[in-house]
């Protein structure tokens, strides 16, 4: 009696049909990112503000750092270090979407939202500062434009626009040192594939913490493994 193949990263499900569902999130969050980064950068100028309700505003910024308009690093060791990490990600992802044992989707799920997230801003780094011109206000970036751009290839800047000023207070004269300054929530400025990490960080903190330290163990436990068995033999 011969056994049939059963993909190892789900039981009775397939290594190519979740291979195609995990590829799928990704090239979904990249092109949704892109596509409102590339419409708000050529419809908005730089600082305008579009209220779509009192808690929910466009408003186009731009930042050289990291997510929500942090700069920690060097813009070149930012771009390729981002670029260097996802490349990391997918390797890892396929070596766990082939790992024997059976891996939760929601896992999958949450590491591909942050694949896309790191990838999504990559594409402004490394694209923007070649593809777009970079005009005063009132006036509108152009795609393409005859002039060149505004910055060198790996030196754009990161296009944030989504902004939740949920509620905002003045804080009481008597509180030791905020007295009397004006405190927002929620004051970032953000970008669809910052959400989509943020997303997939917290799913994997608050609900896949336990998978992903079995999958991780398991992976570098088995390459340890390897190398041990390898060494004894060659003894």
């Amino acid at each position: 009696m011969s056994r049939r193949n059963e993909n190892p990263t789900q039981p009775g499900g397939d290594v190519v049909r979740t291979s195609w569902i995990v590829a799928a999130i990704i090239a979904l969050v990249v092109i949704a990112d892109q596509w409102l980064k590339i419409w708000v950068k050529t419809h908005f100028y730089m600082g305008e503000d579009m209220p779509l309700t009192s808690w929910f505003h466009l408003r186009f910024i731009e930042n050289n750092g990291f997510a929500f308009g942090l700069e920690w690093f060097n813009k070149y060791v930012l771009t390729f270090g981002r670029i260097i990490a996802v490349g990391i990600f997918c390797w890892l992802m396929a070596k766990v979407i082939r790992m024997a044992g059976g891996v939760k989707m929601g896992f999958l799920v949450a590491f591909a939202l942050i694949i896309a997230g790191a990838a999504g801003n990559i594409f402004d780094c490394v694209f923007y500062g070649e593809i777009f011109n970079n005009p005063y206000p009132p006036q509108m970036a152009t795609m393409f434009p005859v002039d060149g751009g505004y910055a060198g290839w790996f030196q754009g800047r990161v296009v944030d626009m989504l902004y939740f000023p949920l509620f905002s207070f003045t804080w009481p004269d008597w509180v030791p040192g905020v007295g009397g300054r004006e405190f927002e929530f929620f004051q970032y400025i953000f970008n669809i594939a910052d959400a989509a990490i943020t997303v997939g960080v917290l799913l994997m903190l608050f609900f896949y913490s336990s998978e992903a330290g079995r999958v991780f163990k398991t992976l570098f436990g088995e390459e340890d493994d390897a190398k041990g068995k390898r060494s004894s033999a060659a003894k």
